[in-house]
């Protein structure tokens, strides 16, 4: 195989990998070096011996993510407020045209999911990811991760039921979510309580994380009340020169905030019911850096 032709291989693969990767670290820079990694890995193999470059290809980048993810896990850094994922633009009808298809992929890949795969055992997460977001049979999976399938079941049935118990309840119909994600923002600008509070869910939550680096909530909000008045309270106090921008990231529409073309924050809802059920909020600046005007 030519340098060319492994390349033009690899980039065939690429958002799959990365696809694998960022779901298995909820860090887009992780999993971008991952990625990266996993190209070196295959420019120096002996590609004459690999009869199934995507099979190689993921085998390779799940096993670098699941070594990323142990030494980010031994290290145990301490995080300022609560966590969530960074933020990760998608467009999963380029990949998955079948509704059933992106739905899948959005579930997977959402910032709720993403919140609650933090706590599985990277074994447990590689096996997750593979099986829930991208349809691997147990057997393949098995010879991926090099474990026994009855390993690898066993491994799938605990993940599946963590996530099963602590997962929100929330829907990822696009249409949906991009209707009140508009009337929120409307409600928001306007100052309108009363149309805002009939959006949220009477248990809403409200998730900020700045990791420390910007002004947001160190704890988690809970009741439409407060979380209601929370984002009245920041709407009055955003500066004017602010921008805002739909995007969509995590399988899901949200609202870019924009300084010029420096992102400022990010807003994602989910919702249930036709209720908002959680607004999330980004604002931790190196979390957005990947995420421009253009």
């Amino acid at each position: 195989m030519t340098t060319d032709l492994a390349t033009d291989v690899f980039e065939e693969h690429r958002p799959l990998l990365m696809g694998v990767a960022y779901r298995m670290l909820g860090r887009v820079v992780d999993a971008e070096d991952v990625v990266q990694e996993a190209w070196l890995r295959w420019y120096q193999a002996d590609r004459a011996e690999v009869r199934e470059p995507r099979a190689y290809l993921v085998r390779v980048t799940t096993r670098l993510a699941i070594d990323r993810l142990r030494q980010v896990q031994s290290r145990g850094e301490a995080y300022v407020g609560p966590w969530l994922p960074e933020p990760y633009l998608t467009e999963c009808a380029d990949t998955a045209p079948d509704s059933a298809d992106r739905a899948v992929l959005a579930d997977t890949v959402s910032l709720a999911v993403l919140v609650v795969l933090e706590s599985l055992s990277p074994l447990e997460r590689a096996v997750f990811v593979l099986r829930e977001a991208f349809g691997y049979p147990y057997a393949e999976i098995a010879t991926l991760l090099d474990r026994g399938e009855p390993a690898v079941r066993q491994l799938a049935g605990r993940a599946r039921r963590h996530v099963a118990e602590r997962r929100p309840r929330y829907e990822v119909d696009p249409v949906r979510r991009r209707d009140l994600t508009e009337r929120f923002l409307a409600a928001a600008a306007e100052g309108d309580l009363e149309g805002l509070m009939s959006l949220l869910a009477p248990d809403v939550r409200l998730v900020g994380d700045s990791g420390g680096k910007a002004k947001a909530p160190v704890r988690t909000l809970h009741t439409a009340d407060k979380v209601g008045r929370f984002l009245l309270g920041a709407a009055r106090k955003m500066p004017q020169h602010l921008s805002v921008r739909p995007v969509e990231v995590n399988g899901g529409p949200a609202l870019l905030l924009l300084a010029g073309d420096t992102p400022d924050s990010l807003f994602q809802l989910d919702i249930a019911d036709g209720r908002i059920t959680a607004v999330y909020i980004v604002r931790n600046p190196d979390k957005l850096r990947h995420l421009t005007a253009g």
